[in-house]
């Protein structure tokens, strides 16, 4: 009888994807499910972005294999995006690494470092990815819980009196954070830069979101001497709605780029050119287009207000990237319960919070990723299933 890699044990399908076959039954029955939950960004990515796809794919010459290290092209525009946006230093034949969207350099990075046993610090709420990396490359996985009341960040005091960090290879780190929207602080980085430092641990930052509903994007690379201790993944998904295009990069000194790259070119043969051209293309944007996407974004984010209100839920409006992070009422057992709630009763998915870890039972979580009137349709639905228990 042939059966899975051990590796697999505890390793569920992605909830996403299990949910999403839900969703589609559902459609099938006719009840047209609003989905509010996945952050796939719903605009298109700048024209003069597309157009590059289009003159470059058309030339002859495109669709060789190529480099494991990405385009010089695009290496280029990566180090131009940094130092212009980040102001931080970067050199684009040694320290960046283009991938195959950032999700991939996730799953890399645990793969470079890990031996069976090793452990690693994840939070708690967090992206589901990094846990289920850690254990498919034979990690351990150590929580540690980002509470609100610390405003979402480590409390590095608690993690030196109750963890033993002797074992801990890397830690995931992710500000703007995801779920909760908490924006990036310089204090923490440097904090996490000194934890680093001090325990031996690797600092694995994801960076995706801090372009979105965010004035002052940050990188943990701008803190002095963190390329002595961190790796920093970043996207073109959420800043330039290019999600499925997978353009993704790693940032950091040259050898972990170097470490890294040994697992990679076993992993795939490098981009398609045009595909990378035209991310480079998209590095060049300036504030306008940043501005113009936010723009968007602020008046999704005031309709996710009022169906929150309707809900009776609670959040901080100083949320950044693309979702709101809510508190659920009393009534619910938790984020679950609620989601199934509105789901069943009122056609409309919400991510429930405990997706993310269980310091996230009593959350739910909502994506912008939406057009303005699929959110009033779904605060329509919902305020009148509402309605009708008030009367009842």
């Amino acid at each position: 009888m042939i059966t899975t890699a051990k590796r697999l044990e505890g390793i569920g399908e992605y909830y996403f994807s299990q949910k999403l076959r839900e969703i589609d039954e559902l459609n099938k029955q006719g009840k047209n499910i609003i989905n509010l939950g996945i952050g796939s960004p719903d605009l298109p990515p700048h024209p003069d972005v597309i157009k590059v796809l289009q003159e470059e794919s058309a030339k002859p010459n495109v669709h060789a294999y190529q480099s494991y290290k990405g385009s010089p092209v695009l290496r280029k525009a990566f180090a131009d995006w940094y130092k212009k946006w980040y102001n931080v230093d970067l050199n684009a034949d040694t320290e960046i690494l283009p991938l195959i969207g950032s999700k991939e350099g996730i799953i890399h990075i645990c793969m470079t470092y890990l031996n069976e046993g090793d452990e690693v610090l994840v939070p708690n709420p967090g992206y589901p990815t990094y846990r289920s990396a850690v254990k498919l490359a034979g990690g351990v996985c150590v929580d540690y819980e980002l509470k609100e009341e610390n405003n979402y960040y480590p409390d590095f005091n608690l993690l030196e009196k109750k963890k033993d960090l002797s074992k801990v290879k890397l830690m995931w780190v992710n500000y703007p954070q995801m779920p909760t929207g908490q924006p990036a602080s310089m204090e923490v980085f440097e904090k996490l830069i000194a934890f680093g430092k001090k325990h031996n641990i690797l600092i694995c930052h994801d960076n995706p979101y801090s372009f979105i509903l965010n004035e002052t994007p940050k990188s943990l690379l701008s803190i002095d001497g963190a390329k002595d201790v961190a790796l920093e993944l970043n996207s073109l998904s959420k800043s330039s709605n290019m999600a499925g295009w997978r353009v993704g990069v790693l940032c950091g000194a040259k050898q972990r780029i170097d470490e890294v790259l040994r697992f990679k070119s076993n992993m795939d043969s490098g981009m398609f050119l045009p595909v990378q051209l035209s991310a480079a293309k998209a590095l060049t944007l300036g504030k306008e287009w940043y501005d113009s996407v936010n723009k968007v974004y602020k008046a999704r984010r005031e309709k996710v207000y009022e169906l929150l209100d309707i809900l009776n839920c609670k959040y901080s409006k100083e949320q950044v990237g693309m979702f709101m992070w809510a508190k659920i009422p009393g009534g619910y057992k938790d984020g679950y319960a609620l989601s199934d709630d509105v789901l069943y009763n009122s056609n409309v998915f919400i991510t429930p919070g405990g997706i993310f870890g269980s310091a996230g039972d009593q959350y739910i979580r909502v994506s912008l990723c939406g057009s303005i009137e699929r959110f009033e349709e779904a605060i329509k639905r919902i305020k009148k299933v509402k309605e009708e228990v008030h009367v009842q």
